[in-house]
């Protein structure tokens, strides 16, 4: 059986939560490897739409394992809020089939405070304000509360002694409220008995799988141009985006994954600032925006829409070693005449094939653009790439071309059935 990584090629929302939940079909186990309730996956139940942060995006399927893996922070509230809505909805969220990693940190009320006081100004990065960038900096600084010390008081105790002095400063010279200590520890030791049932090791629960012979689908969170590493820097998330982070942040050794798949919007969106070559204003971007629903399903705050650029993705392809794409939301483009794909940038009279390392440069960059006729018609109802119109698989064809990368997905709708498959990762029909 494979083991399958899928992360986003762009700056996420690309409908990783979609293609995660049709591929968990084909898998055994989903485990999210990283961020936190940064993300949000949208998944549609019947005529339900279900808004998942934390839980995997597999969680709707009752016979399928899910686990949160060690390189997550993990807020323990919005979790149970979590649980609770699933529950609602009909949806089983026990510890017998959802697992969380005893080894991920905790984000703490005091981290959500941190992030709003910090991220203001002309250098803002407009952080989701969701406490992710100061967790993971409190994890590096070695002053973080994992999930294991949030079940077992006396240990959130210590650990609260340990954070707290220099959180406190840190609040105080940022204007903010200190940190009463004990009401904290009443508060987070009774959640922490509430979520302790499903506290593991998830590295070993997930080797034990595959050696079983389970598949296992990996889920990234955000995109790869916000990976902390090799994204447009500063504006991008805290943690590792990309394919390699599945293997530190589930545990896994590399020569577990056997493919990647990148999920891949059919045009380009951005949440927040940051260097975004392709955007547009105007009529188009409003089409976009309008048709494509594009607000975040964590903030709700408009999306900037732009053309697809394909040197990103050709950036994405090389840092995850694609081994193919799913692209989402083709129909979305439906009622534009001209479809435009950004085949390089300009700089100061020079050609450039790839970001360059300065955000300033990055916010200069024109685009060079490759146009392509567009399709006037309705493909929800689209079930084979020879059910679409001549120009979209023109244009399919033209970014795989681009890339390097075969699409092995194109989803045409947002209900799971409104996709077309062309090669499963888990090379099962």
């Amino acid at each position: 059986m494979a083991n399958v990584v899928v992360v986003g090629a762009q700056w996420g929302d690309e409908g990783k939560g979609k293609v995660v939940d049709y591929l968990t079909e084909s898998a055994d186990l989903v485990v999210r490897f990283g961020g936190g309730a940064n993300a949000g996956h949208t998944l549609i139940i019947g005529n339900q739409r279900l808004v998942v942060h934390l839980l995997p995006s597999g969680v709707v399927h009752p016979d399928k394992r899910c686990f949160l893996g060690a390189g997550m922070v993990i807020d323990p509230e919005g979790l149970l809020e979590e649980i609770r809505t699933c529950r609602d909805m009909g949806v089983s969220i026990e510890p017998e089939r959802v697992r969380i990693s005893e080894q991920a940190h905790v984000i703490l009320p005091y981290h959500k405070e941190l992030d709003g006081l910090k991220d203001q100004g002309t250098g803002a990065i407009g952080t989701t304000r969701r406490g992710i960038g100061p967790c993971y900096e409190h994890k590096m600084a070695r002053r973080g509360v994992r999930m294991w010390q949030l079940a077992r008081p006396k240990e959130l105790a210590e650990a609260l002694d340990n954070a707290l002095p220099a959180v406190n400063a840190q609040l105080t010279g940022l204007g903010g409220k200190t940190v009463d200590r004990d009401r904290l520890l009443e508060r987070y030791s009774s959640i922490g008995a509430t979520l302790a049932p499903y506290l593991c090791d998830t590295s070993r629960a997930v080797a034990d799988a595959m050696d079983a012979g389970d598949a296992v689908l990996f889920e990234g969170a955000q995109g790869t141009l916000l990976d902390i590493d090799y994204g447009t820097y500063p504006f991008v998330t805290s943690s590792n985006t990309i394919a390699g982070g599945a293997c530190t942040g589930a545990g896994v050794g590399p020569t577990c994954i056997d493919a990647v798949v990148g999920i891949v919007k059919a045009y380009q969106t951005r949440v927040g600032n940051g260097p975004f070559p392709t955007e547009l204003s105007g009529e188009s971007d409003a089409i976009l925006r309008d048709r494509g629903q594009e607000f975040g399903a964590t903030t709700g705050r408009p999306r900037r829409c732009g053309w697809l650029d394909v040197v990103t993705l050709r950036r994405a392809a090389r840092l995850n070693g694609l081994t193919s794409m799913a692209v989402t939301k083709l129909d979305v483009l439906g009622t534009l005449p001209t479809l435009r794909l950004c085949t390089g940038y300009r700089l100061d009279g020079q050609t450039f094939d790839d970001l360059p390392a300065s955000a300033k440069d990055m916010e200069r960059l024109e685009p060079v653009y490759e146009d392509l006729e567009g399709f006037n018609e309705d493909i929800t109802g689209a079930r084979s790439l020879e059910a679409l119109p001549e120009n979209a698989r023109r244009y399919l064809r033209r970014v795989e071309e681009l890339v390097g990368v075969n699409i092995g997905l194109v989803s045409v709708g947002p209900r799971r059935s409104e996709t077309i498959v062309l090669e499963n990762p888990f090379g099962q029909g």
